[in-house]
């Protein structure tokens, strides 16, 4: 699984513009994160298709990263997230991001960027 990170100008439109050139390419979104901070934005996200996600935004000359992550199944209940911050934190891996990928009952798998992808793998083994 790869996320992608959309730098954007923090006006109205912007997040528009990248949703439909994937809309357009039939990409479905599964998981999203966006944020402005004074005049920039930021939406990471993962696609259902990497390499149509990759291809539409080339195509539209959207300049993008890319990066690898990994998924943790963990249960839905206080305490959790901080416990697989503390396993990444104990290894030295410094999170890049977090995503809420799915929720089937009392489950909840959480997808993880990290700056090292494999110690953050061998820490939440």
């Amino acid at each position: 699984m790869r996320d992608f990170t959309v730098a954007l100008s923090h006006r109205p439109g912007e997040l528009e513009r990248v949703a439909d050139v994937l809309g357009r390419s039939g990409v479905n979104i599964k998981s999203i994160a966006a944020l402005a901070l004074g005049g920039q934005g930021l939406v990471r996200f993962i696609a259902d298709d990497v390499e149509a996600a990759r291809s539409a935004l080339q195509g539209a000359n959207i300049p993008f990263e890319e990066h690898e992550v990994t998924t943790v199944l963990l249960e839905n209940r206080a305490g959790e997230l901080g416990v697989v911050a503390h396993k990444l934190a104990q290894a030295g891996v410094n999170l890049q991001a977090a995503y809420v990928t799915g929720v089937v009952d009392d489950l909840i798998e959480l997808a993880i960027a990290a700056d090292d992808m494999k110690k953050a793998k061998k820490a939440l083994a």
